[in-house]
């Protein structure tokens, strides 16, 4: 369909899609449930999907399979793979406003985040993923007298990327990326709420040189589209980021199909901690941000600010501040900041948590407990950013993800019991630690459980570093040159030279 896009936004003719992506080109699938798919920014349909059932995932895999064994890709030079990948980035920067507005549409992200963030992060992961193809070897040799002994990894074959609707096409790059750069073949379910933006990312890989069939895209819902592909005998590696009920559900998929490897990347309860001596306005509104960016869906979001009692409330005046200047408006004006929450569904559930945090005790120091309503877009999906203060470490919403854009700021009187109260959830993706001592912050960090830290800043990074998690975070990691062993076996070869 196409879809001209409303309000005071670019006036962008965007084609959605409505089928799945196979063998090079857009394909519908017969016999499959057409399923609409609504803009949390006014509430609007913008088109459907064809929701792939298990038969039109064994037709997924066995293309992904058949160009695996005969496409080419998978025996191309290294180069000539990163040769594509980089012709990739440029077409996504020739195609970024079109690819921000479908994404600012789908899921409600404000259009200027979208563009100058979230597509700006696949051009730059395609093409360092495109760079290092020909500059990683994974080989070892050794002469051990009579005997001559080499090791290398080959492409472990068909991948399956399940990725989220939080960042649609970062999650979904730093996933197929990798796979590819080695020679895999990747069959991708995005999220049913975000499927048109992945379509229109595999429509330019193919036009960058992939080999038709090598990247395959198909759409539907989690507990069908998603469990058919984690059961699948055909699929030789799953890789998944989103909840750690669903991270277990493939993990159990796994056990009971063809054992592949499952790599989770899962929830979080992030914090951040202020310890004695650290600048409080700059950490509580490094913490705020950090809890409100991206409407505060993001597993790594800082949803916890922990905090010295006699910082407090320094801290949680500071955090209200930021919480003002990010108030909800249409996420396709290019001056709004804070956008559409991803579905009405989620607004609910984030209003749940909130009425349960201060039934609980709580004080809301920012925000509403109910959802805002944007003038002219009535229907969205909204929900302004809320501060919470006094939050009990034990409560719900002290150890409970909410993705959405809550920060709960708990009182804690020493360094021991900031550390106890931060390792306290069942989560252990990410967190922050504010101080300018560095016996304290190596000592802090030190003790932590979370897979990413960062001292005096949140959300920094870059492509060389690995992002995941410990505990029920999971133990997947994305980025880096390490991502590319997930994808690949290793093979191990003696000869004898005395024959």
């Amino acid at each position: 369909m196409s879809l001209r896009s409303a309000g005071h936004a670019p006036q962008s003719d965007l084609d959605l899609s409505e089928g799945a992506f196979l063998d090079g080109r857009i394909t519908a699938l017969e016999g499959a449930e057409s399923v609409p798919v609504t803009s949390p920014r006014d509430g609007s349909t913008l088109g459907s999907i064809d929701s792939a059932g298990p038969e039109h995932v064994d037709q997924a895999v066995a293309i992904a399979r058949r160009a695996f064994e005969s496409s080419g890709w998978a025996q191309a030079t290294a180069a000539n793979r990163g040769i594509v990948l980089k012709k990739w980035a440029d077409l996504v920067a020739q195609n970024a406003r079109d690819l921000a507005v479908t994404i600012s549409l789908e899921m409600g992200k404000p259009l200027m985040d979208a563009q100058n963030v979230e597509v700006a992060a696949v051009e730059r992961c395609l093409r360092w993923y495109g760079e290092l193809c020909d500059k990683v070897t994974h080989s070892l040799l050794a002469n051990e007298g009579s005997a001559f002994a080499y090791s290398f990894e080959a492409p472990a074959g068909v991948v399956a990327a399940v990725v989220p609707w939080n960042f649609p096409l970062t999650m979904l790059t730093w996933k197929i990326a990798p796979a590819l750069a080695v020679g895999n073949s990747v069959v991708v379910k995005p999220s049913e709420q975000t499927p048109f933006s992945a379509l229109k990312l595999a429509a330019l890989a193919v036009e960058a040189g992939l080999p038709n069939g090598v990247l395959g895209v198909i759409n539907g819902r989690g507990p069908v589209t998603g469990q058919a592909l984690g059961r699948h005998g055909d699929v030789d590696v799953l890789t998944f980021t989103g909840s750690p009920a669903t991270g277990r559900a493939f993990l159990k998929y796994s056990a009971e199909s063809n054992g592949k490897r499952v790599w989770p990347e899962l929830g979080g309860k992030s914090a951040t901690i202020i310890l004695p001596g650290a600048d409080v306005k700059a950490a509580a509104s490094s913490a705020a941000w950090a809890a409100f960016y991206n409407q505060g869906q993001m597993c790594s979001a800082s949803a916890r600010l922990i905090v010295l009692e006699e910082d407090a409330d320094e801290a949680v005046a500071a955090a209200c501040e930021v919480a003002a200047t990010m108030q909800p408006g249409d996420p396709l004006e290019e001056a709004t900041v804070f956008g559409a929450i991803a579905s009405a569904a989620s607004v609910a559930a984030i209003e749940a948590k909130v009425a349960d945090a201060l039934a609980q005790g709580a004080s809301l120091m920012a925000g509403s407990p109910d959802r805002t309503v944007v003038q002219g877009l009535e229907s969205g999906s909204y929900f302004a950013p809320v501060v919470l203060d006094h939050v009990d470490p034990a409560s719900r919403i002290g150890r409970e993800e909410v993705f959405g854009p809550v920060l709960s700021v708990i009182r804690v009187s020493s360094e021991e019991e900031a550390i106890e109260v931060a390792n306290g959830t069942r989560y252990g993706l990410a967190a922050a630690v504010w101080s300018n001592d560095i016996s304290t912050i190596h000592r802090v960090t030190r003790s932590l459980r979370a897979g990413v830290i960062w001292v005096n800043c949140y959300e920094e990074g870059d492509m060389r570093f690995p992002f995941g998690g410990v505990k029920e975070s999971g133990f997947g990691r994305d980025k880096g040159a390490d991502a590319l062993k997930k994808y690949t076996d290793t093979t191990s070869v003696w000869m004898n030279l005395d024959v």
